[in-house]
């Protein structure tokens, strides 16, 4: 996408919400556009953005046109999630050939509850714990992080590596089926169809 509108004005910059550069290089070979790096988790609380992948449209007034949704690249995920690439990219298109917005870029998305920006201020002391060596202090407030926001991907998923466990694996996939069971509770727009 990035490639094929570039002519047109149109570039994507990817946001990595992982620890360290190392981590986010391996899935930057071939990327033709800019891969930024929030440790901080930064982004994701000015947005209230609560899963991953998320897409944000920002034209080029650096106005938010349509705000934080689900949306992926390509169908790579689709048998896991559902979720088709297609109608999005078809809207983006769209968006950068005409100017056209889609209808649900208008609505504003909730903010954090209080028990959300408890828990990313948690999850940011027990990074700050990790990082200084104090594992202890870590495991208690990625715990108490995770119980204020189970289903927030940005805390719950991004911890998985952090405690030594895969993001990939077991952990995730049980976590996942919680989040269905629940009705996929997310801040932001569901994805186009």
């Amino acid at each position: 996408m990035h490639d094929e509108l570039a002519t047109d004005g149109f570039t994507v910059v990817a946001v990595a919400l992982d620890e360290s550069a190392d981590d986010v290089r391996p899935f930057t070979e071939g990327i033709t556009f800019p891969v930024l790096l929030d440790p901080e988790h930064l982004l994701s609380e000015l947005l209230a953005i609560s899963n991953v992948p998320t897409v944000v449209w920002v034209d080029e007034d650096d106005r938010i046109v349509r705000p934080n949704g689900v949306a992926f690249g390509t169908d790579l995920f689709k048998d896991f999630t559902g979720v088709e690439a297609a109608p999005h990219l078809d809207l983006v298109r769209e968006w950068v050939r005409t100017g056209s917005l889609p209808e649900d870029a208008a609505p504003p998305i909730d903010d954090l509850t209080g028990d959300e920006v408890l828990a990313r201020l948690h999850f940011r002391v027990a990074v700050h714990a990790r990082r200084t060596g104090d594992t202890e202090t870590a495991q208690r407030h990625f715990t108490r992080a995770a119980e204020l926001a189970p289903y927030d991907f940005t805390i719950r998923r991004a911890m998985l590596p952090l405690i030594d466990d895969d993001p990939f694996g077991a952990t995730f996939f049980a976590l996942y089926e919680e989040w269905e069971k629940a009705g996929r509770p997310y801040h932001g727009l569901a994805a186009p169809s």
